[in-house]
Formats: C-alpha cells, structure tokens, sequence
C-alpha cells in the first residue's frame, strides 16, 4: 500500500506525535519513512531585525534541525524502520508549499503530519499548515491530533 511515508518534524509534541503513528504504519507496512525538517529564520528576522547576526542563527536552526533528524531517526531504526532525512531551509517560503513540494520531489505516496487540532479564532490568527498540506497535497495526508482533554 503506502511504501514512501513523509514527516515533518520541528520538535513539537504534535510533530512528535505524528512521528510515533508513522513509525508504527511503516512497521506495519515495511515502509520507509523520509524525515523532513524545515527552517525559517523569517520571525526572527521580523522581530530582531538589527541584533542578530544572520550566519550565527541560521547555523544554530541548522544544527537543530540535524539533530532533530538524528533523534527521529533513530526512533524509527530501533523499531525496524527504514529512514532518510531532509534539512531544507524555506528561505521566505511557506512550510505546507515545502511539505507538499518534498512529497512530490521524493516520490512519497502518503504524507503524516501532527497537528495542534487549533479552532475558531486562534486556527484563523495562526493559520494551519496542516490545512494547507491536505488541500494541496498530490498525496493522502494523515492527520494526527492531541488526544482530547479528559474532563
């Protein structure tokens, strides 16, 4: 069935969450699972404009980024999962236009993606590139939420 599966990873609990369910749909499938990270620089380049020295941070994001990939992959691997890894930086881009490109570019036939599950207000001020990634998506995108509150 599915035999390429994307992630993107930014070290959050959703992307972590995303993770975990695609490692277990690649073991399950014998599928290889392409671990991608993207960097922006473009909040803090808004925000500090004139006290950051550029080279120095996008380094930092880069290194991040690697070891990020690293943990992931690693996670996958001790479970008999297949990886490859992707570090690209957006360089102004948006992230779900990143997403779907790398799914087109490495032939990957089902994209999981954890998402924050944000409504009303707060999805419309901070957007949702997991909604963008299912509308433009040339693939099935599996969508992967919080579990819901307790109470």
């Amino acid at each position: 069935m599915y035999k390429r599966i994307l992630v993107p990873i930014d070290g959050s609990d959703p992307a972590e969450r995303g993770l975990a369910e695609a490692i277990a749909l690649a073991r399950e499938l014998k599928a290889t699972i392409r671990l991608l990270n993207l960097t922006s620089d473009f909040v803090l380049m808004v925000e500090m404009s004139s006290a950051i020295d550029y080279e120095k941070f996008r380094e930092g994001l880069n290194q991040f980024g690697q070891r990020l990939l690293a943990k992931a992959s690693e996670q996958a691997k001790a479970q008999g999962v297949a990886t490859e890894t992707s570090l690209h930086d957006l360089d102004g881009g948006r992230v779900a236009d990143a997403i779907v490109e790398e799914a087109r570019k490495s032939r990957c036939d089902l994209i999981v993606i954890g998402t924050h599950g944000r409504r009303g207000v707060s999805r419309a001020m901070l957007g949702s590139d997991a909604e963008n990634v299912v509308r433009n998506s040339p693939v099935p995108v599996l969508l992967v939420r919080r579990p819901a509150q307790a109470g």
